[in-house]
């Protein structure tokens, strides 16, 4: 699909999980019916809804237009509730262009791993720093700890500063 073995099975679960049988469909028929019906349809924690009314809650997109076009324009294929996902995550902790430096960097933003990487500390140019014979990518890549690479980078920094 993309090239990335790692996106490749993301999206792979997702299409899996996203399948549903008739029980399923059925159930989610069942709960549409019972949310059409209910008198109060303002959303909120009922205790709050005959408070609060209509008026006070506000229609929130989940993600920004600006997220959804860049990440189509790199996966054409990717479903867009996938992206839509992708980008509401993404856009919480930064803008598009550390996305796409994520990227090109070669961790696709669709993978939930680029925001515990982000976490640890690292970024999107420390994946090509070589930590020994092998790039800090490649050391994630095969199953080496964030926390790990980050103190061998820094390790690595103090040393050379001294």
């Amino acid at each position: 699909m993309t090239g990335d073995p790692g996106v490749d099975a993301l999206i792979q679960q997702w299409a899996a999980e996203r399948e549903q049988n008739a029980e399923d469909r059925e159930v989610d028929r069942i709960a549409s019916a019972w949310l059409a019906e209910s008198p109060q349809s303002a959303p909120g924690i009922p205790g709050q809804r005959r408070r609060a009314g209509a008026g006070s809650w506000a229609q929130v997109d989940a993600a920004d237009p600006g997220y959804l076009a860049a990440m189509r324009e790199r996966l054409p294929d990717a479903p867009d509730e996938l992206l839509s996902a992708a980008a509401g995550w993404w856009q919480m902790i930064g803008d598009v262009g550390e996305a796409e430096r994520w990227w090109d960097a070669g961790i696709s933003p669709l993978d939930q791993r680029a925001l515990d990487y982000r976490a640890a500390g690292l970024a999107p140019e420390d994946l090509s720093r070589r930590l020994g014979p092998l790039t800090v990518l490649e050391h994630l890549r095969r199953g080496s700890a964030p926390a790990w690479c980050v103190a061998r980078l820094s390790r690595q920094r103090r040393d050379a500063a001294s």
